[in-house]
């Protein structure tokens, strides 16, 4: 019965080409429109690191005074002062921990061929590669030995490599950050994550580094932030030395705990830690606070999906409706001009039901050539996002989920709009239409 009510979809599809016309066009770029602004949602607000992301803290301490309040919440700072990264790094425990800031340099081969490149740096420790599962073609990240001593090394990624080298075994040459060169000890796989969680301070939606050096070049060569540096009372600071000694925050922190047992002994740890400060003239609070926020509470905390995003998918959904009531006028006009010969299928003994049930099948095909023309104006939509702005690059695509959405979305919404005539069509009286035939 089903594949007979398709035959007949089908006909009377064919049989009104300008109004099937018209109303998968509706259908269309009211999908269109919609799964647009669905798709860059999804993947915004979609799991960046989901084998682990219960697992990955970003650490926050409260340094400042009794009466001071911060941008927050909670009034607790994004990010750390640089002896507090510093100190936690050093705190005993067999966990993955990594301070981190965003860097740059000028990349170069210092060759008359090489032209020099601007180029974002991630100075982090060796835990890094671990704990945000990049993955090595060559070589291994630094030893701690390296660490310790601010050895001239560096990390690139496949892309990196090739683009300097046209290969990407390149481990033991040599590539030059700014005037100082320094030994290539790794090659990573290329990294690209559709949200830059680990770093919100510098934009949730900016492209991943391609170049890694140890945080200890901060220290040993005045490797200074890109990102955000504030503080919360007046300081002087006459060079770089004065700020890394300051209460001023630029250091974002990050550890693995993979057990609530680690993390209540972290969270001790941090306490006891804000303490003994406290006996150092630091931490001047009568009650200390420190945040552990995994990755996705991390993002929530930083408003990584703005009010005005969600608005934007509550626009394109009421847009959507303007279509469906469209639909649902042509729908009333159409399916009542064949009222006649409903009537005459009602007197061979079809029920309300089945001509009900037909009706519906005919409002679901429509539904699934206007969802899937609607994929197509969601693709073209989605390039003219990623070409306009060239941080949605990640985030302006579809992916299994969505794909499979726009024509569920599409039906349900053509179902939706088919009910009315349907429940109206099929009441039709019998003896009515057989009188006028």
């Amino acid at each position: 019965m089903f594949a007979h009510y398709i035959d007949l979809a089908w006909r009377s599809l064919r049989q009104t080409p300008l109004v099937t016309f018209l109303m998968i066009l509706a259908i269309a770029i009211g999908i269109g429109v919609t799964m647009t602004t669905l798709s860059v949602y999804h993947m915004m607000s979609t799991d960046p690191i989901p084998d682990k992301s219960d697992r990955l803290f970003a650490v926050q301490l409260q340094p400042m005074d009794d009466g001071e309040t911060w941008a927050t919440g909670d009034d607790v700072p994004y990010q750390l002062t640089y002896q507090d990264a510093i100190n936690l790094q050093a705190l005993p425990g067999d966990f993955l921990r990594a301070p981190m800031i965003r860097a740059g340099f000028s990349v170069h081969l210092n060759t008359p061929q090489s032209k020099p490149v601007i180029e974002d740096a991630r100075v982090t420790a060796r835990d890094f590669f671990s704990m945000f599962d990049l993955t090595f073609i060559h070589g291994s990240a630094w030893t701690e030995t390296q660490a310790r001593s601010a050895a001239p090394v560096v990390v690139l990624d496949e892309e990196m490599a090739q683009q300097l080298f046209g290969k990407t075994n390149v481990v033991g040459e040599s590539v030059f950050l700014g005037e100082r060169r320094h030994e290539i000890v790794g090659v990573t796989q290329k990294w690209r994550p559709n949200i830059k969680f680990y770093d919100l301070n510098n934009g949730a939606f900016g492209k991943a580094e391609r170049l890694f050096v140890p945080f200890s070049h901060v220290k040993a060569y005045d490797v200074d932030t890109w990102g955000n540096t504030n503080a919360w009372k007046f300081e002087e600071t006459r060079d770089f030395n004065d700020k890394m000694n300051s209460e001023m925050v630029w250091i974002q922190f990050w550890v693995q705990l993979d057990t609530p047992a680690q993390r209540q002994i972290y969270g001790d740890m941090l306490m006891a830690y804000m303490q003994q400060q406290q006996k150092l003239g630091r931490f001047n609070r009568e009650e200390l606070a420190y945040g552990l926020q995994d990755v996705n509470a991390w993002m929530n905390y930083n408003k990584v999906i703005s009010e005005d995003n969600k608005i934007l998918v509550g626009l394109s959904f009421m847009f959507l409706a303007v279509c469906v009531a469209n639909i649902l006028g042509l729908l009333l006009a159409k399916f009542m001009r064949r009222a006649a010969d409903v009537g005459v299928r009602r007197a061979l003994g079809a029920s309300k039901r089945q001509v009900f049930y037909q009706h519906l099948v005919e409002v679901g095909m429509l539904g699934l050539l206007g969802g899937a023309v609607g994929i197509v104006f969601a693709q073209l939509g989605l390039l003219g996002v990623r070409h306009s702005y060239d941080y949605y690059n990640n985030l302006a695509s579809m992916d299994w989920v969505m794909l499979l959405s726009a024509p569920v979305i599409a039906i349900s919404a053509c179902i939706l709009a088919g009910l009315y005539p349907a429940w109206l069509v099929c009441r039709t009286t019998p003896a009515t239409h057989l009188k006028v035939q």
